[in-house]
């Protein structure tokens, strides 16, 4: 069956990249209806007809954000040598993302911050997102135990959580305004941390 109505007169990809760059920016709850709809240059009935909603449009621009920007810094968790090359290049990586946009920080952190009860399903999508990422973190490590460049024992769990708490201040940090060399700083005694 052919959609109704008049077809779209904007490339929808790119619509996407720029609402992720509105929501990176903004996060949810900051960024408004008009605010979604000025970045690519659309009244609401075009907005809803592409995207259903705000919350469809978020949910959609943090998929886009995972496959593109945010898995930059998964990466070495699935490729590097060892455990410990992987958590290295996965907070190198962290660091990378924070700095790549004017607001900093990353969008899975940063997304939904201040969540009011209308804003849940939104924080649910990034906290699932954020799981993801620690279960990434735990892989890596558990494929360390496995080659022999972890102990035996090694609690994963509590590592990757503390882990992913590094990449949240790294996150936290960048939009505070921190430069590269004051995030660098954070990687040697995060590393000291790995047994």
């Amino acid at each position: 069956m052919a959609p109704r109505g008049r077809p779209r007169s904007f490339d929808r990809e790119q619509a996407l990249e720029r609402l992720m760059e509105v929501f990176w920016s903004k996060g949810y709850e900051g960024a408004q209806l008009k605010d979604l709809m000025a970045a690519i240059n659309v009244g609401p009935p075009s907005f809803y007809g592409a995207f259903g909603s705000k919350e469809a449009a978020f949910t959609e621009a943090v998929d886009l954000y995972i496959a593109t920007v945010g898995s930059r810094p998964m990466q070495p968790l699935q490729t590097a040598p060892t455990a410990r090359e992987g958590i290295r290049g996965m907070l190198e990586g962290t660091i990378d993302v924070a700095l790549s946009t004017r607001s900093g920080g990353c969008m899975l952190i940063l997304g939904v911050v201040n969540c009011l009860p209308e804003h849940q399903p939104a924080r649910e999508y990034l906290l699932d997102a954020r799981r993801k990422t620690v279960a990434l973190i735990k892989a890596c490590l558990q494929r360390g135990i496995e080659d022999g460049n972890l102990t035996e024992g090694t609690d994963v769990n509590r590592l990757a959580a503390f882990y992913h708490g590094v990449m949240q201040a790294i996150s936290f940090q960048a939009r505070d305004g921190a430069t590269r060399p004051e995030l660098e700083a954070l990687i040697e005694p995060a590393m000291a941390a790995f047994p």
